[in-house]
Order: C-alpha cells, then sequence, then structure tokens
C-alpha cells in the first residue's frame, strides 16, 4: 500500500448499541471504497471483521477489530467496536487511542441506553462525533421520531446533513443536504427528486441555521443573504465538528451500501487528523510531559488491545504517538522494562494482513512474534523512558466461582486465565485465600461464559462454575471482661499463661484496636505481643459461623504469669481462649458487604427496576432523570446481586444497565442471619 502523511490520516471509532449494524456498516464501507472484492457478512460468517470463531457461531462483535480504510487520498483506520454490555471494556479501549466517533442509530429502535452510554464516554473523551442512520429500509423505520430522540438525548447540536427518500419498502435513497445530490439505491446520482424537494428545503434550511449559529462571519452572511453557498457551509459545518459544537448526522444502508461514499466523504472532510489532536500526557521518569504528534520527536507506540489468533497466534494492536515505528528496530517496553525487536508491521484490514516497512505518527497497525509485551504497555526508542498512560476500563459486575472439573488441571487453569486477562483487561480473576475458591469475575453472563469456553478450546481445561461464596463478617454489640487461663502440666516444665481481656465493640469500619492496659508487671512485657497474637488468630474464626471478627477493641488489662512455665504460646493460647469466651457474652451479629448499585434504565421500566431492587433488600438512595433515562442509586447487599445484570437485562428488555462498587458492611437481618449460620454449620460438619 502507498505510504500516507500524518496530514492524511483519520482514525474513527464505530460505537453504538448492539444490533444498530456496526460492523455490516463497516463491511459495507470496505467494500464500497473499494478494498474488498466482496462485502463481508455477519449473517454469513464473511465478516473481514468477525471473524473469530466465537464471533461467527453467535453473529456479534465480541473483540474489537481493525481496518483500513483508503479513500479521496487518506487512510482512514476504522475501529468496530462491540455493541452488547458485556464487552463495553472494548469501547474503552478503542475510544483510548481514536481521534473521533461514529455512532451508529437504528432507524426501527430509537436512541437506546447503550447509545447514550457511548455518547457520554465520547464527551468525556472530548471526541468529535459523526452521527449514522442505519436501516432506513427495514419495517417499522423512523426518521424524524429519531431526530427529535436525538435532539432530546445530545443535545441540538445534531446537525442533519443527509437524510432518507422514503422509509421501509419506500426507501429509494439518500440526500445530500449540503450538495443538493440525491444518491439512488441503484447506485446513481441526481437532482433531487420533485416528491422529495420541499422536505430537503425545510431540512437544509434547518441545517443553514444550525451552521450559522456557530460562528458569528457565517451567521452574519446568513441573516443578509438567507442562504449559505455551499462551500461556505461545508467549512462551517467542518469548523463547527472540530469543536465539538456540531455533530453531523447522515444517512446510509448498510446492506445495499446506499449512502456509504457519503459518509467516507464526511470522515475525510470533516474529521481531524492525527495533527490536529494536540498532544498527549505521559510519564518520562518521575516527571509529567505532553507528547506531541511529531514525526521527528521521540518514539512513542501505546498498545491497546492484544488479539489471539488461531493460524498466527497473538497480535498487538498499536497507535504510533510520536516519531515514527521502522520494520527491523529494537525499542524498549518501557511499561516493563524489557526490550524488543520490531519484526513485522501489518497494516491491518479485519482478518487481512500486508507488511508496511513503517508507521508513522498518528498511524494503527498490527505487531506479532514480541516477547513480552501486553494491552497497555507502550515502546519506545532504544534509552528512552517515556509511559503513555493506560486505559481506564470500567469494573467487572458479576462473578462466579471457578474450579478444575480434573484434579491436577489448576496450573493449566492458572495459566489459561492469564493469557485470557491480557487479551481482556476488565476480565478479573481473584484467589480468595479466605473462602478457599478462584472467583472470575466479568461484566455480565456470557462473558464469563465465554471466558469457560475459551479455556476449554484454546487451553484443554474444563471447569465448574458456582455461586461464590460471600464474605460475611462477625462483629460484637455488647461488652465483656473474662479471664482466658491456660495452664497444662505434663512432668517437667509445664505451660501457664492467665490473662484478662476487655472486649467491646467499635464503630462500623473502625477495624481492630488492641490495648495494653498492664499496671506492675501482672503480665511481662514480653509476653504482651504474644497476647495480641493469639487475639488476632482468634478472630480470624469468629464464633457464629467461621468468618473473621472486625470492629472491636480488645484491652488486656489484667492476669499472672509463672516463672518457669510461662511462655509466648502459653499467653497465645490463653489470649485466643479468652477472646472467644468474650464473644459468646458480647452478643455476636453476623455482618454482609452492601454494594452501590447504579442501574441506567428507560422511563418506562423505571417501576419494574425499583420494585426488583426492593425485593433483593435495596434500599433506594435517590432517581436522576435524563431525556428518557432515570438513573437509580441504591444500596444492595451483595447476597442479593448474584447474576443481577441477568435479570436486569430480561426485565427491562435488554434496555438497562448497571455498575456497582463496595460501599460497607452492615448487619445481616436475623432470620437471615441465622440461616446462614446454619449453612455455615452444616458445611462444617461435612
Amino acid at each position: 500500500m502507498k505510504e500516507y502523511q500524518p496530514t492524511d490520516i483519520r482514525n474513527i471509532a464505530l460505537i453504538g448499541h448492539g444490533g444498530s449494524g456496526k460492523t455490516s456498516l463497516a463491511e459495507a464501507l470496505l467494500h464500497a471504497s473499494g478494498g474488498v472484492a466482496r462485502r463481508g457478512s455477519v449473517d454469513q460468517g464473511t465478516s473481514l471483521l468477525d471473524s473469530d470463531p466465537d464471533e461467527i457461531e453467535r453473529k456479534m462483535t465480541i473483540s474489537l477489530g481493525l481496518a483500513y480504510i483508503e479513500h479521496a487520498g487518506c487512510k482512514i483506520n476504522l475501529l468496530d467496536t462491540p455493541g452488547y454490555l458485556d464487552f463495553v471494556g472494548e469501547v474503552q479501549a478503542a475510544l483510548r487511542v481514536t481521534d473521533s466517533v461514529l455512532i451508529v442509530l437504528d432507524a426501527t429502535g430509537g436512541v437506546a441506553v447503550g447509545t447514550q452510554r457511548v455518547w457520554d464516554e465520547a464527551r468525556r473523551f472530548g471526541l468529535p462525533t459523526l452521527f449514522v442512520v442505519n436501516k432506513p429500509d427495514k419495517d417499522h423505520a423512523e426518521f424524524e421520531a429519531l431526530l427529535e430522540a436525538t435532539s432530546r438525548s445530545f443535545g441540538s447540536g445534531v446537525a442533519t446533513i443527509s437524510i432518507p427518500m422514503g422509509l421501509g419498502g419506500n426507501f429509494q435513497g439518500v440526500i445530500d443536504l449540503t450538495s443538493g445530490e440525491a444518491v439512488f439505491r441503484d447506485g446513481h446520482k441526481g437532482p433531487v427528486p420533485a416528491e422529495f424537494t420541499d422536505q430537503f428545503e425545510e431540512y437544509r434550511s434547518k441545517l443553514m441555521e444550525s451552521v450559522a449559529e456557530t460562528d458569528e462571519a457565517l451567521l452574519e452572511s446568513y441573516l443578509e443573504q438567507g442562504t449559505l453557498p455551499q462551500e461556505k457551509l461545508r467549512e462551517g459545518i467542518r469548523a463547527a465538528t472540530a469543536k465539538g459544537e456540531l455533530f453531523p448526522l447522515l444517512v446510509t444502508c448498510a446492506d445495499d451500501e446506499t449512502g456509504a461514499l457519503k459518509v467516507l466523504d464526511a470522515v475525510v472532510e470533516l474529521l481531524p487528523d492525527p495533527t490536529m489532536r494536540g498532544p498527549v500526557k505521559g510519564m518520562k521518569g518521575q516527571d509529567e510531559i505532553e507528547l506531541a504528534p511529531d514525526p521527528a520527536g521521540p518514539l512513542a507506540v501505546f498498545v491497546f488491545k492484544k488479539l489471539y489468533e488461531r493460524h498466527l497466534g497473538e497480535v498487538l494492536l498499536f497507535r504510533v504517538y510520536s516519531g515514527e515505528l521502522e520494520a527491523g528496530s529494537e525499542v524498549t517496553n518501557t511499561t516493563t522494562g524489557g526490550s524488543e525487536r520490531i519484526g513485522q508491521i501489518q497494516a491491518v484490514r479485519g482478518k487481512e494482513r500486508e507488511d508496511v516497512a513503517k508507521a508513522v505518527v498518528g498511524d494503527m497497525g498490527g505487531l506479532v512474534k514480541l516477547k513480552g509485551t501486553a494491552t497497555g504497555h507502550t515502546l519506545c526508542g532504544k534509552r528512552q523512558s517515556i509511559v503513555l498512560p493506560k486505559t481506564e476500563f470500567p469494573e467487572p459486575v458479576i462473578s462466579s466461582a471457578i474450579k478444575a472439573k480434573s484434579k491436577g488441571d489448576e496450573d493449566k487453569i492458572s495459566s489459561g486465565l492469564a493469557r485470557l486477562m491480557e487479551e481482556d483487561p476488565t476480565l478479573r480473576v481473584v484467589i480468595d485465600a479466605e473462602l478457599k475458591q478462584t472467583v472470575a469475575w466479568g461484566m455480565g453472563e456470557l462473558h464469563i461464559d465465554l471466558m469457560v469456553k475459551r479455556l476449554k478450546s484454546r487451553f484443554g481445561v474444563q471447569v465448574d462454575q458456582s455461586r461464590p461464596k460471600i464474605p460475611y463478617r462477625e462483629t460484637i454489640k455488647g461488652k465483656a471482661e473474662v479471664q482466658g487461663k491456660y495452664k497444662k502440666q505434663t512432668g517437667g516444665r509445664g505451660q501457664y499463661g492467665d490473662v484478662w481481656l476487655r472486649v467491646e465493640p467499635m464503630p462500623r469500619g473502625g477495624g481492630f484496636e488492641f490495648v495494653d492496659a498492664i499496671v506492675g508487671g501482672v503480665v511481662p512485657g514480653k509476653y504482651v505481643p504474644a497476647v495480641e497474637k493469639g487475639v488476632r488468630e482468634a478472630m480470624i474464626g469468629g464464633v457464629l459461623a467461621g468468618y473473621q471478627v472486625v470492629d472491636a477493641r480488645v484491652t488486656l488489662y489484667y492476669g499472672s504469669y509463672h516463672d518457669v512455665d510461662s511462655s509466648d504460646m502459653a499467653f497465645k493460647i490463653a489470649a485466643s481462649m479468652g477472646f472467644k469466651k468474650a464473644m459468646e457474652q458480647c452478643r455476636p451479629v453476623l455482618l454482609e458487604p452492601v454494594y452501590v448499585v447504579e442501574v441506567v434504565v428507560p422511563e418506562e421500566f423505571l417501576g419494574d427496576v425499583m420494585g426488583d431492587l426492593s425485593s433483593r433488600r435495596g434500599k433506594i438512595q435517590g432517581v436522576e432523570g435524563r431525556a428518557g433515562y432515570q438513573t437509580v442509586k441504591a444500596s444492595v447487599p451483595m447476597a442479593e446481586l448474584d447474576r443481577y445484570s441477568t435479570q436486569l437485562r430480561s426485565i427491562t428488555q435488554g434496555r438497562a444497565m448497571h455498575s456497582r462498587r463496595f460501599s460497607h458492611y452492615e448487619e445481616v437481618p436475623g432470620e437471615i442471619s441465622e440461616r446462614v449460620v446454619a449453612d455455615a454449620k452444616a458445611a462444617l460438619e461435612e
């Protein structure tokens, strides 16, 4: 392929709700530009971008994909992202490295909650945005209602620059409002048909007003002449889009590529090249620096995705932020401190690859056969120390305990999970020594299921899944003063330790405090650390259900010792005995972890969601409304959140999403506490 200058590169991410047709649009853009001879199909399993076996089987995008398109003298690096909320981490990875976004809307579905989420993220990154309305040819397609919904959700900056000629079975093509050109489904272009003239004039007038309001000179010209010349109109749209004041909206039909070239024209004409996005922040040693997109600057390459391909192995997707990356060069991985040799640089078009000699600043591509480089790592020139910030990924919301089906597979599970987490940073695995289980955390049930399937298909290990144990805690509500005495005589030297302990509760979250209040040396100072150690060890097990004890103050205030028989061990045992005795007298209670849950839900499902949260012992803390959606904030016990994401999707038709974070521990209600204690005792007996 030809070499492109940074000013001739465009980086754009396709984002939007699942099912809006992002991958189909990407395939249409690839074919319409002449980049591929045959348009790929998600449904038929021939997509260039959804080529992973799991994607083909499920007919959905799972992993972030990269494909370059050559159009109008420019190279467009297109990042195709999943719309399903289980894989939202892939969207974050794309937004971290792109210069602009294209939000795909479904003409039959309106503005979905996933669309609202990616819009918010694009605004957080300050990314220039285009909207593309797809599926105007489908039954129940609407346009004016969709425009009203976009204005409510995204503001008045949404500016329509093309409109459909008819909808559903009457869809004939699209009209470019800036040029007055009609593009028909059979591919030919011409003037606007008479039946659509009034609609064209109405929308073109609205577009001119929107553009004029972004610039004083344009507004003055528009007020004087009552119109804007085509070139001034285009310049105004370009400038306002770059500043984030306008968000142009186009119409296309991905299935037959109607309007696809108009989308590519808009990407090239309206969206910024990498040099226009300004510097990025990084660290050089202990100092924060700003790195300009300069071809002559120090090399700085960010790896934003590790892919696994059955025939190629691991492929690293990267972006050059400064300098030029050349094949055959030696680089430093400043994240790990290791060294890498760049054997091949690949221009990536989905599952197709083409070797290139170098990648210039602002460009993206693929690297293979690197030894120690993974997602989030920075590559620099030799003897350089620049580190670029890693992508911030969302916290996982669902967990599953996993265990090898076959003994001896634990090492396979460990290495397999480590590899999978390198590819997908939203997947977390925690080995919980306290609860004696391995817990996998993901963004949804499908996310976890996919992990289990890949463990089997790629690493040859099968696992059983179960509900994770709840990390309950025990605490006390009363005070007690008790004696703990350990005396043992076995012939010869014996064991003697005698302590008096005052045990009392601390405020919730207060932790543990040990107080040495011995006066007169009745317990020698050398034995006091052993007393504290005995108490701490006794707190690990608790007395109700074997859970760790928290929020207690223990004061050692009296005791006795024997000159010969006393020892650290004797005092440790005496302290443990005393603490357990005190726990039984201090009205012990069970505590459970409570999470703050935020649910973003369409208004029509608000009552169902709040009712479901209440049934889970949730306490509603507040509700905030925004453009057809409500955000519900509630505190919910962890024990009630098992498979919540699945239930939430069920009761909201997949249109709600949630996040959660640990908040605090609070007392378990009596009836539930009795059941937990009984289950714990039964488990111990087994």
